[in-house]
């Protein structure tokens, strides 16, 4: 059971703490309090958070308490990125929308019916400034100072709010209000976790131990799975597009991508891991990788589909058998009833930029009824049954 439950997990703190939390749990006849606190800044959960998701579905399949704790007040206050400035604070409106769609999402990994969730407003919003003055005395700033990039922007002279100081130690804080056994995160949550440890410590409580997944790569195979950089596989992304985007990550993924995200067996992954070792063609591997995914979000059925869809659209090299998305004409005026290249497909697909649709152009990568568009400046008329193909993933006919 513990070596499962310590697969693909990068830190345990203390090293030895998980066998030492499942034994006390044992002798005491009681369930573990799993921690994971979030705050609700984007509405969406992709396979990187499933990471972590997954983890606590283990525990709780052995019946532990999995509280998942909703940074209602921390995200009202806005936290430190881990990159050179401070995130930007959510209204209280955009805080409740954000959370309530994460909630829902939720059940997509975990059973959120024997899930409690929390929202540490409740506790943090009660604190008057005297109990919030006590609080901050149980921290030093030198401790503070130990966090990579506080450390980081202090030595560069770029400025640190006080308000960012103070996160860590209102996050810690909610270990102490859940009595929390552990907390799970990513890597990158690893400081502010222990600062629960630490605080629990004073409060005169066990303290929880820490348990941080990798961060899984993005599709641009460099940056983590972040919506802010648009390299997600969505949890609720059609499965045809959920398809797309795994046959679309770097051949150096793979092996990330079959620990982390897939619900191989062992022994399934031991042998695509030598099917790999010996050659195999990485397009093979990927669609198995895409069809595992696409069973877990949302069923098996819907991956057999999406494959045959991919087949058919992107192996295929027949134009006319493609499968278009319909674009009424009159959503794209605005101007005359001719419009340039770039304005056109960037209408279309506006995650695009000009930029990005002009160096398609350079590569051959747009075509308008099979015929490669090769000047950046042209202009077409919007007549319909125009068959557009922007990229890879792109089509799109007028109508």
């Amino acid at each position: 059971m513990i070596d499962s439950l310590q697969e693909n997990v990068a830190i345990i703190l203390p090293e030895n703490g998980l066998e030492e939390k499942l034994a006390q749990a044992e002798k005491e006849n009681r369930k573990l309090i799993i921690k994971l606190g979030f705050d609700p800044t984007a509405p969406d959960l992709h396979l990187g958070h499933a990471v972590v998701l997954k983890k606590l579905k283990q525990f709780q399949d052995l019946g532990h308490q999995i509280v998942i704790v909703v940074g209602s007040f921390t995200a009202r206050i806005g936290d430190p990125t881990g990159k050179n400035k401070a995130r930007k604070p959510l209204s209280a409106e955009d805080v409740w929308h954000n959370a309530q769609t994460y909630i829902n999402q939720l059940s997509k990994v975990i059973d959120v019916q024997k899930t409690k969730i929390v929202f540490n407003s409740d506790w943090l919003d009660a604190l008057n400034f005297s109990e919030v003055i006590q609080l901050l005395s149980k921290v030093t700033v030198a401790q503070l100072m130990h966090r990579n990039d506080f450390n980081k922007r202090f030595t560069e002279n770029t400025p640190i709010a006080m308000h960012e100081l103070v996160y860590p130690i209102l996050q810690g804080f909610d270990s102490v209000k859940i009595k929390c056994d552990i907390e799970m995160g990513g890597t990158d949550q690893l400081f502010n976790c222990t600062m629960g440890r630490q605080l629990q410590e004073v409060h005169q409580m066990p303290a929880q131990i820490v348990m941080c997944m990798p961060l899984l790569k993005g599709l641009d195979g460099k940056e983590k799975m972040s919506k802010s950089l648009n390299n997600i596989i969505g949890l609720t992304d059609e499965p045809n597009e959920m398809f797309g985007k795994t046959m679309s990550i770097p051949d150096a993924l793979i092996e990330e991508f079959i620990n982390l995200t897939t619900d191989f067996s062992v022994e399934e992954k031991t042998a695509l891991f030598s099917r790999i070792k010996e050659g195999e063609n990485p397009m093979n591997i990927k669609k198995l990788i895409a069809k595992n995914i696409i069973s877990q979000y949302p069923n098996s059925a819907s991956a057999e589909n999406a494959e045959q869809f991919f087949i058919n659209q992107f192996q295929n090299k027949n134009f006319e058998d493609k499968v278009y998305e319909p674009v009424a004409i009159g959503l794209l005026k605005g101007m005359e009833n001719r419009i340039s290249i770039i304005e056109l497909c960037h209408q279309l697909k506006n995650d695009l930029s000009k930029s990005a649709i002009r160096r398609l152009i350079e590569s051959g990568g747009i075509q308008i009824n099979t015929i490669k568009i090769t000047d950046a400046n042209e202009k077409i008329e919007l007549i319909p049954q125009t068959k557009i193909k922007i990229g890879r993933r792109g089509f799109f006919e007028l109508v």
